[in-house]
């Protein structure tokens, strides 16, 4: 601008010299005004630079940190603004999170009462129930040949959980003079399977037989003949419960199990003919060891087999007139 400004007065001095020489300083003077607006305009243009970004560095500075974004989180700008957007909700979700925690903590603590409570009402209800149930046991047992075993049932104290804040263990002493011990530790299989009849039997007294609201469909020992029941009931399965008995015993272990046929299913492995003969329905099982492997076959049985397999059971021949009467006999009992 200063040359510029220079050359338009030395043209001025000779101006009215030459009219060719006029025209180019007044071209000249155009020139000079457009630099001066020129340099005013781009003087502007760099103040409002300085104040949107502060200066080159700055720039530079953000530049880097937005590169150290980008490799951090997907690799691409467009993952960036991705991830952007998911902190920027869970921001929100944060912003009240005092607020739900104090919500939340209020909730806990009526829970919390209201676990205590229902705790100490099971617990009561155990207590109240633990003695009767014990005593209902122990005169199934005296009829399933365990007269002398005594039975009891102690509670003690547990963490709170789905089942109340008490720890539920069955105690026996098969034999007088023996300490009680837990049940699951101590009793035979043949023991444990009457124990369970006998708790099952005492515990369900009462229980609707079927048609009136009760699932149950005889199978093995069972009276339940209606096939479209549904089944509202654990199956029970009993397996060596004619351990160590015989005669009038096995005849009441028997009937036991008929009356839980009346409302669950029973299914029950037997040698006896007393227990035998109150089943509902009858299967065979041939264990084939020639087969390789060794074959297993379940069939079910007709009323003549049933009779043919009480009299293998009495230890008589199938030909055995007398067995087979003996056989009927039960049937009939049943």
């Amino acid at each position: 601008m200063a040359l510029l400004a220079s050359a338009a007065a030395r043209l001025g001095a000779v101006s009215g010299v030459d009219p060719g020489l006029d025209a180019l300083a007044e071209r000249l003077g155009a020139i000079v005004v457009e630099s001066q607006d020129l340099a005013a305009e781009l003087g502007d243009y760099g103040e409002r630079l300085a104040g949107e970004d502060g200066s080159l560095d700055e720039v530079e500075r953000r530049l880097a940190a937005t590169e150290r974004l980008v490799r951090k989180h997907g690799g691409s700008i467009e993952a960036l603004l991705v991830y952007a957007a998911r902190a920027r909700a869970r921001r929100e979700e944060l912003d009240g999170v005092e607020v739900a925690l104090a919500q939340t903590g209020e909730r806990l603590t009526r829970a919390r009462v209201e676990l205590d409570r229902q705790v100490a009402a099971l617990h009561d209800a155990r207590e109240l129930a633990a003695p009767r149930l014990a005593e209902a046991v122990r005169g199934q047992l005296a009829a399933l040949a365990m007269a002398d075993a005594d039975f009891d049932v102690a509670l003690s104290d547990r963490p709170p959980g789905p089942g109340g804040g008490d720890m539920v263990e069955m105690l026996i002493a098969p034999n007088p003079g023996v300490p009680a011990g837990p049940l699951r530790e101590i009793a035979s299989g043949g023991e444990l399977s009457r124990v369970m009849l006998a708790v099952i039997t005492a515990s369900t007294a009462g229980d609707p037989a079927p048609g009136e609201n009760a699932g149950g469909v005889g199978m093995g020992v069972g009276r339940g003949e209606d096939e479209n029941v549904s089944l509202e009931k654990a199956t029970l399965v009993f397996d060596e419960i004619d351990a160590g008995i015989g005669g009038h015993t096995a005849r009441a272990v028997g009937e036991r199990l008929r009356t839980l046929g009346e409302t669950r299913q029973v299914l029950c492995i037997t040698h006896l003919p007393q227990i035998a003969s109150l089943g509902a329905r009858h299967f065979s099982i041939v264990k084939d060891t020639s087969a390789d492997p060794t074959l297993a076959t379940v069939v079910q049985l007709g009323e003549p087999e049933v009779v043919s397999e009480l009299v293998r059971m009495l230890g008589a021949e199938d030909t055995d007139t007398v067995a087979r009467r003996h056989a009927r006999d039960l049937r009939k009992a049943a």
